[in-house]
């Protein structure tokens, strides 16, 4: 019983007319259905995801602080991110990461240590009020391009909700409270992701996304017992029952998969698809960042799961142009390939050709693992509108929420330092 079946003619008609009228259907602004939309399942296509994607450089005066003590460790923390509408509409991604940590009172991350350091003065005050923030590191690498979850998922739904013929988005969730390990200095203590957090969780989630709007594991269990059954046998939802939809993923493993499942032990009632082992009750998504294992990731994607992966990581493969991670992400049939070079043009602190997009250059593509030979990748999403990269900076000191990127890129073989101080970061 494949989800094509479970609509049916009548369903298929109904998304043909635009009415939209059942949970998983796509947007009544939705054209005539298209071939991908009836034979191709959210499982069987590849698009490009970013890692971090809210992450931005803080000011200079401050990284030039900072590097002054991780000296080229900090190299690694030296990447930024468009905001989320400009990645969907303009670099092709589908597939984004918050990092997220809870702050019930508010304030708990209104003043970074490495901010008062430098001395650039007061942080944007809603980092005062309650709710979920999203950051990379507490108090010394914390700029970001939307403050707090709520403020994240609602740039995500106004795009999709002006985009509603998009393919499916999976929003990478990793939940973050630990300590900060560097002797001498007092950093904030999280606040513990404990099992009622997870609820607080659901609850953010759902007070931006309503039900329609969301694939949830519910939505892809359906009258089987657990989602690995489900996703190995019915498989996934067509496109055409998915277009306009937004997923949630967690990136974490251990006891914070345990907590998230205490009480849903298959997931009924939750928002995030976990991060689990194949063959495990919950196991839908996993997550096997090392794309070295093309064959074993091939083999999940074959049974049904859905994958995450990574082409490049701390810049290392950008500096180096080193294509290789990138190539075997594509191959192994990962149906999220992320990385933090989505476009040409977006290195900082060195130069390099290195960019990760699907190749062919569509915003998704068939997945070369399991996609119908019916498929065209052409078809499956059209949305993108390229923007030209902006010249680079004439200052040496950005606001910490600009957004400012150096230029287009060089056609260097390999990375080339650049130098001086920390101005040049954007």
């Amino acid at each position: 019983m494949r989800w094509d079946r479970v609509i049916g003619a009548g369903a298929a008609l109904v998304l043909t007319a635009g009415l939209a009228s059942a949970p998983l259907l796509a947007s009544a602004a939705l054209p005539k259905v298209q071939a991908p939309d009836d034979d191709v399942h959210l499982n069987e296509i590849q698009t490009v995801g970013s890692h971090n994607s809210y992450h931005l450089l803080p000011s200079a005066p401050e990284v030039k602080l900072r590097n002054s003590f991780l000296g080229d460790a900090d190299h690694g923390l030296e990447y930024r991110h468009a905001p989320l509408p400009v990645q969907f509409q303009s670099q092709k991604v589908r597939q984004v990461e918050l990092d997220v940590f809870l702050d019930a009172a508010g304030g708990k991350y209104a003043n970074p240590l490495l901010r008062s350091a430098a001395g650039v003065g007061a942080y944007d005050p809603v980092m005062s009020q309650p709710g979920i923030k999203v950051l990379h590191v507490q108090d010394v690498d914390y700029a970001s391009t939307c403050l707090t979850l709520k403020a994240c998922l609602t740039q995500i739904k106004g795009w999709s909700d002006a985009n509603p013929t998009h393919a499916p988005l999976a929003i990478l969730l990793e939940l973050k409270d630990d300590d900060v390990p560097f002797p001498g200095f007092t950093f904030v203590h999280p606040e513990p992701f404990n099992t009622a957090a997870m609820d607080t969780l659901d609850a953010e989630i759902r007070a931006v996304m309503s039900p329609d709007e969301l694939i949830t594991p519910d939505d892809i269990r359906g009258v089987h017992p657990t989602l690995q059954e489900a996703v190995t046998t019915d498989g996934w939802p067509t496109l055409g029952a998915s277009r306009g939809k937004v997923m949630f993923l967690m990136d974490n493993r251990g006891a914070y998969r345990t907590r998230y499942l205490t009480g849903h032990p298959n997931l009924e009632g939750r928002v995030l698809f976990t991060n689990a082992t194949a063959g495990a009750p919950d196991a839908a998504f996993v997550e096997h960042n090392n794309s070295g294992d093309v064959a074993l990731i091939q083999d999940l994607v074959q049974q049904g799961y859905v994958v995450r992966t990574r082409a490049d990581g701390d810049t290392k493969e950008a500096r180096a142009n080193d294509t290789t991670a990138r190539d075997n992400a594509f191959l192994s049939g990962a149906q999220w390939v992320s990385t933090d070079y989505p476009v040409p043009g977006w290195a900082i602190g060195f130069t390099s050709p290195y960019f990760v997009e699907i190749p062919g250059g569509t915003v998704a593509r068939c997945n070369p693992v399991n996609a119908p030979t019916s498929c065209v990748s052409a078809e499956i999403d059209t949305i993108y509108d390229p923007v030209v990269p902006p010249t680079p900076p004439t200052t040496t000191t950005v606001p910490v929420t600009s957004t400012t990127v150096p230029g287009k890129v060089d056609d260097a073989t390999e990375a080339t330092p650049v130098a001086g101080n920390a101005g040049y970061t954007g």
